[in-house]
């Protein structure tokens, strides 16, 4: 039996900081940036570091007026500190994304009053794919979770210690400066918590009231200059366009059933899923305490609000996990005891889930033949079928065997080159964006015949590459412009007098008789 020491807190601190840290950092820049929020964000960020203007934001020299600033700044701190790269570009949200993992251990130090569950709670944190892959994107998500957390832990921390408080409003308004108005949706679950837990806190503690004013001065003033500068036009694209319209609306098409995120879950927590239904009845059985208010208030609540919004992104469910890990890490401590006879449903399941990975590990060497892919899926499948057998011996073993199998296979994922899997819905950004670099002025805008603009052609090449349809592109060809068409369209538009500049794969880039004269 593996025997591990539980009170050692600074010990185990510094582990998961050092696992976290490896994990979300190794191999951050081996692929390209994706569309779309990576592409946005990189862009908008190289804009500013070009032009040293931090209040007002711009993507290609336009005013880019659809997310608060905190991540632009963040990129750009990277950027101006080690240069413009993928690293750089995803380092500032992957490095606060992983701080998560030993806040949650703190958190669950504080609300457990035991170590056990608090471990166990950040390492399922730790192991989850979701939180792992998009923590380590240029996203906002990752490093939203990591605010909630803070503020969780300062409010914990200010039932004790008063003065912590202010750390509580500060987290929230970070929030408010990285994602906008789901600072109500966070702010408002944390308040309903506070309501059922100890309403007192709302009135005694004067240091909430402080913290208020600190935490959401930058985020007032920030949005002052915008409305002033910018008028309705800001209001109009920033408030109703990108926050509002989402909650009733599918924007851009980004629709999906009521069902929608608990399949997400389904699909994307496994194998920690199968232990969750055993911790939220715990936590509707434990209703009474602290952490059974925080998850059943956090879980359910959240869940809610992003099932009825009109648009559906895998990556809104994001601040789920933190409530998703806590109710499982505290029904693996209620496991972790040589006496408990597990239930015969974990092992079916594990099982059943290790005999589906070894499925998934042929059907990945057909179709990718990456030799990381193939040693993580044994990996995976072994682990898998190790923990339903140390489970059927009702052996605690069967916990770190998942973990450490876990974060294994993780370990290899992110070093594949097949952890941004949505690069393989389009065509490489790169070769195409350095042919477009090589043969193009600065400041050009290009036209090109495919379905959609990408945010990341646009950040690689430095230029401004627009989707037209073929009436538009064909009515641009008699004018000055740089074109940038796939073979089918330039051998249908059969044009003359045009020059061309090179080509890509299934692209050509052209400029027309108007544009080589000048």
């Amino acid at each position: 039996m593996i025997k591990l020491n539980f009170k050692n807190d600074r010990s185990w601190f510094i582990l998961l900081l050092t696992l976290c840290l490896f994990l979300w950092l190794i191999s951050l820049g081996n692929v390209p940036l994706r569309d779309w929020d990576e592409g946005y964000y990189a862009t908008v960020a190289q804009d500013m570091f070009q032009s040293g203007n931090w209040i007002y934001l711009t993507y290609a020299d336009q005013p880019f007026l659809l997310k608060p600033p905190l991540i632009i700044w963040l990129i750009n701190i990277s950027y101006n500190l080690w240069g413009i790269s993928e690293f750089t570009t995803r380092f500032p949200c992957s490095l606060l994304t992983a701080l998560g993992v030993p806040l949650l251990y703190l958190i669950g130090k504080n609300l457990f009053y035991k170590p056990t569950p608090a471990i166990f709670s950040s390492l399922v944190y730790l192991t989850l794919l979701p939180v792992v892959r998009h923590g380590r994107l240029a996203m906002i998500d990752g490093i939203i979770n990591t605010f909630l957390l803070f503020s969780i832990l300062c409010l914990l921390k200010s039932k004790k210690h008063p003065i912590w408080g202010i750390g509580f409003c500060i987290g929230l308004g970070l929030i408010a400066l990285s994602k906008g108005i789901l600072v109500l949706a966070l702010g408002g679950i944390l308040g309903i918590y506070i309501l059922l837990d100890d309403p007192k806190i709302l009135l005694k503690n004067y240091y909430l009231w402080i913290g208020l004013l600190i935490g959401f001065f930058p985020v007032v003033s920030w949005y002052y200059l915008q409305i002033n500068h910018y008028g309705e036009q800001f209001i109009q694209i920033h408030f109703l366009q990108q926050n509002f319209d989402r909650l009733s609306t599918a924007v851009e098409g980004n629709s999906g059933s009521p069902w929608y995120y608990i399949l997400e879950l389904v699909k994307y927590s496994l194998p920690w899923l199968i232990f969750f239904p055993n911790g939220l009845i715990l936590a509707v059985k434990n209703y009474k305490t602290s952490w059974a208010k925080l998850v059943l208030t956090g879980f359910l609540i959240f869940l809610a609000i992003i099932t009825i919004m009109g648009t559906k992104l895998p990556w809104y469910i994001m601040p789920i996990y933190p409530f998703f890990a806590l109710a499982i890490g505290y029904y693996l401590s209620d496991l972790y005891s040589p006496e408990n006879n597990y239930p015969k449903t974990l092992f079916f399941s594990l099982f059943f889930l290790g005999s589906l990975t070894i499925l998934g590990g042929i059907y990945l060497f057909i179709e990718t033949h990456e030799l990381f892919l193939v040693i993580m899926s044994c990996i995976l499948s072994m682990t898998l079928f190790l923990t339903a057998q140390k489970m059927k011996q009702n052996s605690t073993d069967f916990v770190i065997i998942l973990i450490i199998g876990l974060y294994t296979s993780l370990t290899l994922f992110m070093i594949s080159n097949t952890w941004v899997w949505e690069l393989n819905e389009a065509f490489a950004v790169k070769p195409v964006a350095t042919l477009i670099k090589n043969n193009t002025p600065l400041n050009t805008i290009i036209y090109t015949s495919f379905a959609y603009s990408r945010p990341s052609l646009d950040f690689y090449s430095d230029r401004q590459i627009l989707a037209e349809d073929n009436n538009r592109l064909r009515q641009l060809s008699t004018t000055s412009a740089y074109l940038l068409l796939d073979n089918e369209t330039l051998d249908t538009f059969q044009l003359t007098n045009v020059k061309i500049l090179g080509e890509v794969g299934e692209f050509v880039l052209i400029s027309t008789n108007n544009q080589q004269s000048k």
